[in-house]
């Protein structure tokens, strides 16, 4: 059992909840960011996010940065387009328009493709927009946090690499590294960027990405320096390389807390087959969709090709708002987040279900969850 202090179920899309040996490794004791045993911890965190990632060529490179999961952004505007370039970025919601407004910030040109809500674009539209101009990047939300719709990747990669070679893709992973399956290298993918405190269940505060050679060689390509100081690969680039050949190395200081935290989330994840830990996604999905459903309740993703198994988006009954049941929620125990999306933001609730409210079999979110949303629905007087 948990030796955290009683609290409500944090099961919003992130942070999530957090196992005890991953909180514990964040009061390690302070230690020089240079020397040896830190160095080692880092440099095998690196490695680890290799298997995490699936990926094999010595070509790539992980990137662990102290920040949040938009920091991932600012490196993939910085470093692999230059001003004046062109990005293609895939609208499933609130994050594309974020990734949008932080392109065109760095001086890069951003269209959006965008889908109905809780819809994704299909790979024919995304075919005809790359025939109509060079895109320099691709930018897909794997699981759009806002709407829980999730983004088909290996159909989508083969298309950008068959009509489009030199357009780079990139995956936006916050909401789906450690629950969705990504396979980097099979799939042909440039940047996977995601964050710590999403489903691989380490306090927030790490922007992580995976990085093809040939984005690592795009990036050294440029024609113009990086538009970013503390975000550009110039200054991380040997610094990671370094940290991962276990030699000291300096740039700006990491959090050794935090990698020490990732260092035991990535651990306990990979202690078993990933295989195991998406089907357990998949099947905790499965039972939270078909217990909405059974309430009457729908989701903002309605096909089910297009929903995520590492949350729920959910419409709430007509007439209701999310601040008339979110509290009563909280009082059961229970901390759903409420809707994201600006055009909709008060009609639904998003239920994040991933990491350990999931894989732990000795603990009980889930059903709490399902049971508080039932109790709640009723008592603002919703029959089913």
């Amino acid at each position: 059992m948990s030796n955290q202090p009683p609290h409500p179920a944090l099961l919003i899309p992130g942070p999530i909840e957090f196992d005890d040996a991953v909180l514990q490794a964040m009061s390690h004791y302070s230690e020089s960011h240079v020397g040896a045993p830190f160095v080692n911890t880092f440099g095998e965190t690196l490695s680890m996010l290799r298997r995490l990632f699936q990926t094999t060529d010595p070509a790539s490179q992980p990137f662990v940065i102290s920040g949040s999961g938009t920091l991932g952004w600012d490196q993939v505007a910085a470093n692999l387009v230059e001003p004046g370039d062109e990005a293609l970025v895939l609208h499933t919601g609130y994050f594309a328009d974020s990734f949008a407004d932080c392109f065109e910030t760095y001086g890069v040109k951003a269209t959006q493709l965008k889908a109905p809500i809780g819809g994704r674009p299909q790979l024919d539209e995304v075919e005809t927009a790359l025939r109509e101009k060079q895109y320099q990047v691709l930018t897909v939300t794997h699981v759009d946090t806002s709407t829980g719709v999730l983004s088909e990747l290996k159909a989508l990669s083969e298309l950008v690499h068959r009509v489009s070679p030199d357009t780079l893709v990139v995956v936006d992973g916050v909401c789906s590294v450690g629950c969705e399956e990504i396979k980097f290298d099979d799939w042909g993918l440039d940047v996977v960027l995601t964050a710590s405190q999403k489903a691989i269940g380490c306090p927030a505060g790490l922007s992580i990405l995976m990085v093809s050679g040939r984005a690592i060689e795009r990036f050294k390509a440029r024609r113009t320096r990086p538009t970013s100081y503390f975000g550009s690969w110039k200054n991380w680039l040997p610094i990671m390389q370094n940290y991962e050949a276990k030699k000291a190395s300096y740039f700006a200081t990491p959090s050794p807390q935090l990698i020490h935290a990732l260092h035991t989330a990535l651990t306990q994840i990979l202690s078993r087959p990933l295989e195991q830990r998406f089907a357990d996604h998949r099947a905790a999905s499965q039972k939270i969709k078909k217990a909405v459903a059974e309430l009457g309740l729908k989701q903002l993703a309605a096909k089910p090709e297009n929903q995520a198994n590492g949350m729920t988006a959910v419409y709430l009954p007509e007439g209701v708002q999310a601040p008339q049941i979110l509290p009563s929620l909280i009082k059961k125990g229970v901390i759903f987040a409420g809707g994201l999306h600006k055009e909709i933001a008060t009609k639904y609730i998003r239920f994040g279900h991933m990491g350990v409210s999931v894989t732990d079999p000795n603990r009980e979110d889930i059903d709490r969850a399902l049971g508080a949303l039932r109790a709640g629905l009723s008592e603002i007087g919703y029959k089913v």
